[in-house]
């Protein structure tokens, strides 16, 4: 193995982790009164996902929860960034709570808890109750109420003994993926027309902020996937297609919480009004102050100027001579650096204190012996906790390091291809083997705690 210089030390209390969502781990998709969410139903559509794989049984998590927060014990996390099911508290996305629900998170958190894992839940993953989407999901506004209604039952349950609240995790993805590409659930192909889902999402924040608060939650933040974006190069059309890719994933979701408004949306023929769905009083709710940002980051986004009929004000262009993930995604720790100084050079006083809630990558990985050597993770992890490190000396206050994810899971619509975890799951027989990135991990988080 590599042997890596020393890591330079970090706050005491700072947050070290790993972060999983509901229906990529958990299965069980109809135990215990659990209704039937997006993903259950957009996985059946013949050729959305990878191999027609499901999560139906995923990680098996639902009934193995206990072998994996020993796991996560013997691995020296004091952190757990988990996400909620909604259709387990609420099987139709309305209505009182379904107690076997209530009660499998209750007792996840008390598991947490006797490790001393603080828990951070996560209200929604993209997992939306499908009676919600046959109601216009996200592109109604009604969604948002019925999110802080959901927000409200599970802090009633919780907040007691769960201090760190997440309440959306990347709207950009699910509104990219899901309403204006349709690659992932629910599979709408809106394009433009899905700004709107945008606004919703950041409504059901804000609601949901005001109600956590009232139960008593008392850290509540939101966790954005957020990129540096580069032009292509320096002239001018491409400067101005990277600001405008900068303002639909990075300002569009962050500039109402932290700033009060709206990013400038011309490039996508809208205004501060997002097509007529903002209200008044509407970004004064967005604006509550929250206690933390969640950053999740993975890439820089390389852009150019659009060709003709291309439909978006920008394209994608590749980032050449770095390394690139098992899911061809580029490999530049620095760029962590740069986002979270840029983030703090933006927003000024208005940032709150950060949490990096997702950072890892994929490799292809196979058990060897009773091995996982998994160098490339081992390096893009080392990589990415020193550029951390330089954005904290720099001034940027971040309190914690989550990394994604805990173990290989279900990814979407690639289904079990890709491999993002410390921990290999043989998907046949649910066999757990820590990978080489799990004990470098581990080793490193001993010498932090003993410095």
């Amino acid at each position: 193995m590599t042997a890596y210089p020393p890591l330079p030390p970090f706050p005491a209390g700072f947050h070290w982790g790993t972060s999983t969502s509901a229906y990529q781990i958990e299965g069980a998709p109809t135990e215990d009164g659990k209704g039937v969410s997006i993903w259950d139903t957009f996985v059946r559509r013949p050729g959305v996902i990878r191999e027609a794989q499901t999560g139906d049984v995923a990680c098996d998590h639902y009934h193995r929860t206990a072998d994996d927060i020993a796991l996560m014990s013997d691995l020296g996390v004091n952190a757990y960034r988990f996400s909620v099911a909604w259709t387990r508290i609420q099987p139709d996305g309305t209505g009182p709570a379904n107690p076997a629900g209530l009660a499998f998170y209750d007792r996840l958190v008390d598991a947490l808890l006797e490790k001393g894992i603080t828990p951070f839940p996560t209200l929604f993953h993209w997992d939306l109750p499908q009676a919600l989407e046959d109601r216009d999901g996200w592109l109604a506004r009604d969604t948002a109420h019925r999110f802080a209604d959901y927000a409200a039952l599970l802090a009633g349950r919780l907040a007691d003994r769960v201090e760190h609240w997440i309440t959306l995790n990347e709207p950009f993805i699910h509104l990219a993926y899901g309403y204006a590409f349709g690659v992932h659930a629910p599979g709408r192909a809106l394009m433009t027309d899905a700004i709107p889902v945008a606004h919703h999402q950041l409504l059901a924040h804000g609601l949901a902020v005001s109600a956590l608060r009232s139960a008593g939650a008392a850290r509540v933040l939101i966790a954005n996937n957020l990129t540096p974006v580069w032009p292509a190069t320096d002239a001018a059309e491409d400067r101005a297609a990277a600001d405008a890719y900068d303002a639909l994933h990075n300002r569009l979701f962050t500039d109402p919480i932290l700033l009060g408004r709206y990013p400038d949306l011309s490039a996508y023929g809208t205004g501060p009004d997002l097509g007529g769905v903002v209200r008044d009083g509407d970004l004064e709710l967005i604006a509550a102050p929250l206690d933390g940002l969640g950053v999740n980051y993975y890439n820089p986004t390389r852009v150019a100027a659009p060709g003709p009929e291309h439909g978006l004000p920008f394209q994608d262009v590749p980032i050449d001579g770095v390394p690139r993930s098992a899911f061809d995604w580029p490999v530049v720790p620095d760029g962590l650096r740069e986002l979270l100084v840029s983030l703090a050079d933006r927003y000024g006083a208005a940032l709150p204190p950060i949490h990096i809630t997702e950072n890892g990558t994929s490799a292809d990985d196979k058990v060897v012996a009773g091995r996982v050597a998994d160098p490339e993770r081992i390096a893009f992890l080392d990589g990415h906790i020193r550029a951390l490190a330089q954005a904290m000396a720099a001034g940027v206050d971040v309190r914690g390091y989550l990394t994604w994810t805990l173990m290989d899971n279900f990814e979407w619509a690639e289904g079990f291809t890709q491999r993002f975890g410390l921990v290999h799951v043989d998907h046949e027989t649910q066999a757990r083997t820590p990978k080489d990135s799990y004990y470098w991990l581990r080793d490193r988080i001993k010498e932090w705690r003993s410095a």
